[in-house]
């Protein structure tokens, strides 16, 4: 695959503020632990313990080409992972089979957008799993509900663990795909593990230039933090951090009250409300992070050693007016070879996490085909 910049052509970007805990409080209807669905079930046929829900309560169709599974695994850090496995319903129990795992969005959970991905993917022919990212959804690991980058990265890690020791996955064939949020968690990763064969990333957010910059703001230079403004943020986060040492009760609200919403801000902010805050996307344990969290995020640079990917290949996807459409042009920008970046014709960022004639699923499937 040669380097490649297909259809690019400018445009203001901005992005909203508060979209990662307003957006969410307003479409959850508050904080809840996730640790209460959560539920023993029996082992599955891949003799893997299982936990979470048995409904299907995805906010897309169950597939009739493709057989669900509840699985789970421990990352390194001793944290159970719950994620949804997709297989071909027309696999021979005899074939190992090429694998994808698909990250969620920031905040989100495996029964949106990344499981409507892996089990399109796997329609496709390929074994995917959608995960919970740690403390997060039906996923362990405590307090619920923070951002961890570093652990957010190991997940991905760990899920190449588990499909690399499954009976009808050929690990040498293992891909990626991260939307939103995930697809920064996704470079870091890759970055570091070679097993990732072939990384795919969608709708990209970095999460850390996005808090250090006022979620997103670079393009609107007056609109940018400032120094004091990133500072005032970070003393805001550290004095949360003794209240909750000192036994207060955590905040659901990444952004808080040291950050103010930008006027470039209010159309990403419709925009995620509109999935998330509807039946499209909304479901009960897509949560807010903490506001603890945000030194963490700050602090996390995912692009800082993304040649190391190369030449294992890159493929960046993102709309044509998505407000966050910079993040994968700066990465592309970044990258060795080998990398391509597609930009969707007439798509926004959230018109990628679920609209399957925006989508490009051809592109994905020629992509990995290729390249496991």
């Amino acid at each position: 695959m040669k380097n490649k910049l297909l259809f690019v052509t400018l445009g203001s970007i901005t992005l909203v503020l508060f979209l990662f805990s307003t957006i969410f409080i307003f479409a959850s209807g508050g904080k809840k632990d996730a640790a209460n669905n959560r539920e023993e079930y029996e082992e599955s046929a891949v003799q893997t313990e299982t936990v979470g829900t048995s409904e299907w309560d995805k906010t897309f169709p169950k597939s009739d080409y493709v057989t669900h599974e509840k699985v789970s695994f421990d990352n390194r850090f001793g944290i159970k992972l719950v994620a949804d496995m997709y297989i071909p319903s027309d696999i021979e129990t005899s074939a190992e089979l090429p694998a994808i795992i698909v990250g969620h969005p920031f905040g989100g959970v495996k029964e949106q957008t990344s499981g409507l991905y892996a089990q399109e993917m796997a329609e496709r022919g390929f074994i995917t799993i959608a995960f919970d990212a740690s403390y997060n959804g039906e996923s362990g690991g405590e307090p619920r509900n923070i951002a961890s980058p570093e652990a957010f990265v190991e997940d991905f890690s760990a899920a190449v663990d588990y499909l690399g020791t499954h009976d009808l996955v050929d690990r040498d064939r293992i891909g990626v795909i991260g939307v939103c949020g995930s697809g920064g968690f996704t470079i870091n990763a890759a970055q570091a593990d070679p097993r990732l064969k072939a990384v795919a990333t969608v709708s990209m957010y970095d999460m850390g230039r996005a808090n250090r910059e006022g979620l997103g703001l670079a393009p609107v230079a007056d609109e940018v933090m400032t120094e004091e403004e990133w500072r005032a943020a970070l003393e805001e986060a550290a004095e949360q951090r003794w209240i909750e040492a000192e036994g207060g009760e955590p905040i659901q609200d990444l952004v808080g009250s040291a950050v103010e919403l930008k006027p470039s801000q209010e159309a990403a902010a419709a925009e995620f409300a509109e999935y998330y805050g509807t039946p499209r996307g909304q479901h009960p344990r897509s949560m807010p992070m903490s506001l603890t969290s945000r030194g963490a995020l700050m602090n996390f640079f995912p692009f800082e050693q993304i040649e190391m990917i190369s030449p294992r290949p890159l493929l960046f996807i993102a709309g044509e007016n998505a407000h966050s459409r910079y993040y994968s042009e700066d990465a592309f920008k970044l990258a060795g070879e080998e990398k391509e970046l597609y930009i969707v014709p007439g798509a926004g960022h959230v018109d990628l996490y679920d609209n399957m004639e925006l989508i490009p699923f051809d592109m994905l499937e020629s992509f990995f085909q290729e390249n496991l």
